[in-house]
């Protein structure tokens, strides 16, 4: 579904990716992580081209990133943003329902169909009780949730999503990124995260991507990436990676 070979991109007139290389295929979750600044959120406004890459090449479901138009591409890929602020004057239904906007006929009107679309994404992410209301009026958290239905709604096989558990509770976030797992492995969607916490990235990654000085350092299962060797080394700080004792996700902590 996303194939990249030999990415270098450059944001603000500095290189801040080069030469990364990587696949990935549908139905999983691949999660990018590394210190800040590395080139984590580039690389997900590259995918969404947002950003344009400076050399190398991306395919999206096997055709060219660049040869999609801008509609083709939204049917497509559909992004939860880092950060973005939302238009205070919209209610959470009607900013939602703006992901049905690529599947909308020359008229722009909305169907019973999309509006169904929209109401079970709200669901999924438990927003439907915010629908009524006004964005200005919902906390960050529940602006974020809103985002990630509104991602949802554009019924896209690719998901990338930019540190979405950043303005969430420890309990958001463990649904939603449980809920992302559950809709890639059941819906065979194609899932790009960015995150911060290597706990969660534990938990819920099929594959996990480390960027260091804007390289790719290592690519490939948990297991063989959160090791702690490799991320004492990449964050600077000695960690261990202590066994679950059940055979679970392994537990990430600084050394005492």
């Amino acid at each position: 579904m996303i194939e990249v070979h030999a990415l270098t991109a450059s944001y603000q007139n500095q290189v801040v990716l080069q030469d990364i290389s990587f696949s990935l295929r549908a139905g999983s979750v691949m999660a990018v992580i590394g210190p800040n600044g590395v080139g984590k959120s580039t690389l997900v406004r590259v995918l969404s081209r947002v950003v344009e890459l400076q050399s190398g090449e991306v395919k999206i479901m096997g055709k060219d990133l660049a040869s999609y138009d801008d509609e083709e591409l939204a049917r497509c890929i559909a992004v939860v943003p880092q950060a973005t602020r939302l238009p205070n004057g919209f209610t959470a239904w009607e900013t939602v329902l703006l992901g049905r906007t690529p599947h909308l006929n020359w008229l722009g009107q909305v169907s019973g169909s999309d509006e169904h679309i929209a109401r079970q994404a709200m669901r999924q992410t438990n927003t439907l009780g915010l629908a009524s209301r006004r964005i200005g009026e919902i906390s960050g958290g529940e602006q974020q949730r809103v985002l990630l239905a509104r991602a949802l709604t554009q019924s896209a096989p690719i998901l990338l999503l930019d540190e979405p558990t950043a303005h969430l509770d420890l309990q958001h976030q463990l649904t939603l990124l449980k809920m992302v797992q559950q809709l890639a492995h059941e819906q065979n969607l194609t899932v790009l995260i960015t995150l911060h916490d290597l706990n969660l990235v534990s938990r819920y990654a099929d594959q996990v991507a480390l960027l260091n000085n804007g390289r790719l350092q290592a690519i490939g299962t948990p297991d063989q990436v959160l090791t702690a060797p490799l991320l004492s080394e990449t964050y600077k700080v000695p960690l261990n990676v202590i066994p679950n004792p059940q055979s679970g996700p392994p537990l990430i902590v600084p050394q005492m």
